[in-house]
């Protein structure tokens, strides 16, 4: 007996990627902008290492939610 898998709508996959860019780059942003004392009034300003650190780990993000964890928070909450 054959399993069939139905695809998911395409509009959920990158409204998914982007929902999961937007939360890892603005909560990370704040956190490493908080310990490393790069927070302005208007939220934070990166630049040079601290900046570098909140792209990877956007990176990381990503692979360790897809590869290792089934799925990203807003893949999961969007059925993705």
């Amino acid at each position: 007996m054959s399993e069939r898998t139905t695809s998911v709508a395409t509009w959920r996959k990158i409204l998914a990627g982007i929902f999961d860019f937007l939360t890892v780059f603005f909560i990370g942003g704040y956190v490493i902008g908080k310990l490393t004392g790069n927070l302005t009034d208007d939220g934070f300003k990166l630049e040079g290492l601290p900046a570098f650190l909140l792209f990877s780990l956007v990176a990381i993000y990503f692979v360790v939610g897809r590869r290792y964890l089934g799925g990203t928070i807003w893949q999961r909450v969007l059925r993705a």
